[in-house]
């Protein structure tokens, strides 16, 4: 049996759909603090329990039979690390034979802010003893996509990353690799460093958004603190805008640049290239 925290998020619905196609719907559990967003998954076959990153008790149940378990991160910024040790501790109290955690890249050395709770979860996972894998992601390319609407109707892109370079892939592909993760065998103890095959920086972002639009797009690169206000301007709450500076300011410190490969190696085929993912954005 493998349970799949966050199963309703982006994330976990794309490696719930992964999983679909590698073990029976009966294996799967999707670990939800809303039962009712689950009802499709329900659908599938799929077995659907509450519990809530808030509430520690609830894990116990949740968790119950459970031989593999999937801990997606929990988007609680600043409160993360206290919410995922309510999951590890349960996963040790069920006796899990692999518990898989969605880290980001590099969180060990990373100077990302959000690293942070990355590696105190990271600690508290080796603390407890549970045998696991630990899928360090690199950044999703939606990330950036989901601001191709503005940057079409402001004619640019904002950042604040000078000529960092970027290897992101797409959510799909980080998805599919938890789900290899998880059901593969010899996974314990394995540390994965996953990022997209291709780089590129922000004025390509823009040049590929420009191409595909016809309509001159231009990078214009601020001060962290302007591109701050500017993502608060445009209505983001104060946690999300600092987190989203914090992190172009990392990808000009090469924070989220990465040529190892691991990912598409994990998964056994390329990554989404940037230009698939900015035209479904479109």
């Amino acid at each position: 049996m493998i349970v799949v925290t966050g199963a309703t998020g982006q994330l976990g619905r794309l490696v719930i759909a992964s999983l679909l196609k590698k073990v029976p719907a009966s294996n799967i559990v999707a670990a939800v603090r809303n039962v009712e967003k689950a009802k499709d998954l329900a659908a599938l076959g799929v077995k659907v329990r509450q519990a809530d990153y808030t509430q520690p008790q609830s894990w116990d149940a949740a968790l119950q039979g459970a031989d593999k378990v999937l801990l997606i991160s929990s988007s609680e910024i600043g409160q993360r690390a206290q919410q995922h040790k309510s999951v590890i501790d349960a996963a040790k109290r069920a006796g899990v034979k692999l518990l898989a955690y969605t880290s980001v890249l590099r969180a060990d050395t990373s100077v990302l802010g959000l690293a942070g709770e990355h590696r105190e979860t990271e600690a508290a996972i080796k603390a407890s003893g549970v045998p696991a894998v630990i899928l360090r992601n690199g950044w999703y390319t939606e990330n950036y996509a989901m601001g191709v609407p503005t940057a079409l109707a402001l004619g640019a892109v904002y950042g604040c990353a000078g000529e960092g370079r970027i290897s992101s892939a797409a959510r799909a592909d980080y998805a599919e690799a938890a789900a290899v993760a998880i059901t593969s065998d010899d996974q314990a103890g394995k540390t994965y460093e996953l990022a997209g095959d291709s780089a590129y920086t922000l004025s390509e972002f823009a040049a590929e958004i420009a191409k595909q639009s016809g309509k001159a797009i231009n990078y214009v690169d601020l001060p962290e603190a302007a591109y701050k206000q500017a993502l608060l301007g445009a209505g983001l709450p104060e946690p999300l805008a600092a987190l989203l500076a914090d992190s172009d300011t990392g990808v000009s410190k090469g924070a989220l640049f990465d040529d190892g490969h691991q990912l598409s190696k994990l998964i056994g085929r390329e990554t989404a290239p940037l230009a698939e993912v900015v035209k479904a954005a479109m």
